[in-house]
């Protein structure tokens, strides 16, 4: 029986009291109930970074071209659309890409929609994961549906 692996590669920009075990505990079961909702059999490695809203609005600045602080950034390693390969590694498994969390913006869209910090940061982690897997919801309006389904059914299964 194959078991899934998965290899999250986790840093922060700063020192983050924020950043505990728990907090890791659930950015790794966000990821691997995505995965699962994608049914992929392959095993995955991805890198989060968590840091602040100073920090990703310089990201999004530089790779979006938005002045703006934003909750959540992907960098997929694969471009889904021009249907690349995906490389393997040596052992089985799938560099899928890299996901940048704001902690502070969480926290404030938490606060915002009453919803817990924890599960605010597995949506967080859950909709880039998407963007790793090739989702786009500013694609179109049928790829914005499709996301947000996907989305809505995998925070539930994770019973916040």
């Amino acid at each position: 029986m194959f078991e899934k692996r998965l290899f999250i590669s986790f840093s922060a920009t700063k020192k983050m009291p924020e950043v505990t075990y728990d907090l890791k505990s659930v950015v790794r079961r966000a990821i691997l109930a995505t995965l699962d909702y994608e049914d992929l059999i392959f095993g995955a490695e991805v890198s989060v970074t968590f840091c602040d809203n100073e920090y990703i609005r310089k990201l999004n600045g530089e790779f979006r071209n938005k002045d703006s602080a934003t909750d959540v950034l992907s960098f997929p390693m694969y471009d889904f659309e021009e249907e690349m390969e995906p490389v393997t590694n040596p052992d089985g498994s799938v560099s899928l890409g890299d996901i940048v969390i704001s902690l502070e913006r969480a926290a404030e869209q938490a606060k915002e929609i009453g919803n817990s910090f924890e599960r605010e940061v597995a949506f967080l982690a859950i909709h880039s994961t998407l963007h790793l897997l090739g989702y786009d919801h500013e694609r179109s309006a049928d790829d914005e549906e499709a996301q947000c389904l996907a989305q809505r059914e995998i925070i539930e299964s994770l019973s916040f």
